[in-house]
């Protein structure tokens, strides 16, 4: 399975859209925030100085992640990550995290990534771990209410 990973083009829009709603519906439901960043991710997540990458497949997008910046911190989030129903299992959710943060670490040249989630994901929380996120308290006025967990990536 050759998965190549691409950049933001906004003929993807769709993709973005719909891969990440899907997922959302799957695991939990899609709040308010969700609605408006996925439905306008040139507005909240590109033209804020924010990357969106996808995995290709044939072809066909299979899956997406999104470094967002956070604020005027200098933060960024990696968030929106979501992979086809029929193509979870290929280890390409890991594939898109692998770019995000070489991509994160040496083109960016951030000094860390942080990233919410919620516990009841046992096997995203793994993954996050594997590669090197650790917990760190979560605000109280976390931007997602489903998230009971924030996690970073120092470099």
């Amino acid at each position: 399975m050759m998965i190549e990973i691409t950049t933001f083009n906004k003929q993807y829009e769709k993709e973005f859209y719909e891969l990440n709603v899907e997922w959302l519906k799957t695991f939990f439901y899609v709040e308010p925030y969700d609605e408006e960043v996925l439905s306008k991710p040139t507005k909240y997540i590109i033209n804020k100085g924010g990357h969106i990458f996808f995995a290709k497949l044939n072809g066909n997008i299979v899956g997406t992640v999104a470094l967002m910046p956070i604020a005027n911190e200098g933060l960024f989030e990696l968030t929106k990550m979501a992979v086809s129903p029929k193509h979870r299992g290929f280890k390409i959710g890991q594939k898109l995290m692998q770019y995000c943060i070489d991509f994160a670490k040496n083109e960016m040249k951030l000094p860390k990534l942080i990233l919410y989630s919620n516990t009841k994901l046992e096997n995203a929380i793994y993954i996050y771990r594997k590669y090197g996120f650790i917990e760190i308290p979560i605000e109280e006025n976390s931007p997602y209410k489903r998230s009971n967990i924030k996690m970073e990536l120092v470099f």
